[in-house]
């Protein structure tokens, strides 16, 4: 069993506070020193009580599962025999009734070598990337993944 931390600091310095005019800024840090601004979003809180420059959580989310994604499938790609060069990835959520109901991951990889993957290898990596990403299977929104080809893929 594996244990995740992230500690999360606001304060209100002089902020009146109850009349829900304060800053929604503050620090997330993580176990390795990392420290990311936060704020809420500026879609659910108007600026200047949101600051559109720092990590929101639904931004943070969509990254997660973004993330997750990648890493198996570059681990998938590895144990094929594929060389992967890069990967990018303009993932995005969708609210929807005050929840995230949708993320769509849109992938593109370069690969390079003697031996290249197809374009149903490539989905099926991607496939076998979905199946494996723990975030995906913690939470109860859609995860679609739309793979982009660059050229010289088979």
């Amino acid at each position: 069993m594996a244990e995740y931390t992230a500690q999360i600091l606001w304060t209100r310095e002089d902020q009146p506070f109850l009349d829900q005019r304060y800053s929604r800024r503050h620090l997330l840090r993580f176990d390795g020193g990392l420290e990311v601004p936060g704020s809420s979003s500026p879609h659910s809180v108007r600026v200047p009580f949101s600051d559109p420059a720092a990590l929101d959580p639904e931004e943070a989310f969509v990254a997660a599962l973004s993330s997750c994604h990648m890493l198996w499938f570059l681990s998938i790609a590895a144990k094929r025999g594929f060389r992967v060069d890069g990967y990018q990835d303009s993932a995005a959520g969708t609210m929807t009734q005050n929840r995230i109901s949708r993320v769509t991951l849109r992938p593109e990889v370069r690969f390079s070598g003697d031996l290249l993957p197809t374009r149903e290898q490539i989905v099926e990596m991607h496939h076998a990337a979905h199946e494996e990403c723990y975030i995906a299977r913690s939470v109860n929104s859609d995860v679609v993944c739309e793979p982009e080809f660059v050229e010289g893929v088979v």
